[in-house]
């Protein structure tokens, strides 16, 4: 840390308190911090001691973010994540957050108590779409229509095949949230179908989930997985905690 640089508080996330827990320290650009809790009645917002100044969200600082969360979520199971890159100039600002946050706290304690967030993205094997495109009558008899012509003389007829591929996608994705987003849901205490990234998605869901339905919710998984094996990749990652779920936004004003 260069001398110029003014020690802040750098909040990673809200919880319940239930006693004292230490969560053990984290490593913020270099520098080991110790992680601690501002406490305000039954509410504590997890910190630790960083430099006050914009941190970018590279890989390494998201990961760091999201390791200290995962540390707390370790110990306690009332986690109100924060968004990433919060410092505030002092403790003592923190409080005063807290104090305005805590309204909103307590509505979210018994909401996301003993539950976690997992996410699922299903992403289409290339053959296997290809396949699902190549297989359309409709799209057959338009791909020769535009065989053998130039590209200025194919130009519509390469706007209505880009079209009718893009309908098949649609109804691809659509057969996922069926198939694969709705058993899944069922177990679920809430589930958000986020918008697919990227032309091969056609699923991206986060699932609000109790921690005792975890391993019932893994094994469906799996058994969804097994299932679309050879035809989609899945992406399983978890447990979060509930950022699809809990919207805590924090701006420097919120301590004023």
């Amino acid at each position: 840390m260069s001398s110029d640089e003014k020690m802040g508080v750098y909040i990673f996330c809200g919880i319940q308190v239930d006693g004292d827990e230490d969560f053990g320290s984290i490593e913020i650009e270099g520098e080991k911090r110790k992680l601690y809790t501002i406490r305000y009645k039954d509410a504590g917002i997890v910190a630790a001691d960083a430099p006050v100044k914009i941190y970018r969200p590279s890989k390494d600082n998201l990961l760091m973010h999201q390791n200290a969360v995962s540390l707390v979520m370790k110990q306690n199971d009332t986690v109100i994540p924060v968004s990433f890159g919060n410092v505030f100039h002092s403790k003592e600002d923190t409080e005063v957050l807290l104090k305005n946050l805590y309204p909103q706290f307590i509505k979210l304690f018994p909401a996301i108590k003993g539950k976690i967030e997992l996410g699922l993205k299903v992403v289409g094997k290339k053959d296997w779409l290809e396949s699902q495109v190549a297989g359309n009558a409709k799209i057959e008899q338009m791909a020769q229509a535009v065989k053998g012509k130039s590209e200025a003389a194919s130009y519509y007829e390469r706007i209505q095949l880009g079209g009718a591929a893009e309908k098949i996608m649609t109804s691809l994705q659509k057969d996922m949230k069926q198939e694969i987003f709705e058993p899944l849901a069922e177990i679920a205490e809430a589930s958000k179908a986020n918008d697919p990234i990227g032309e091969k998605m056609l699923l991206n869901a986060s699932f609000l989930v109790d921690r005792d339905q975890e391993g019932t919710f893994d094994e469906l998984v799996n058994k969804l997985h097994d299932k679309w094996e050879g035809k989609t990749d899945f992406s399983y990652s978890g447990p979060w905690a509930a950022y699809n779920f809990v919207n805590i936004r924090l701006k420097v004003e919120d301590a004023q």
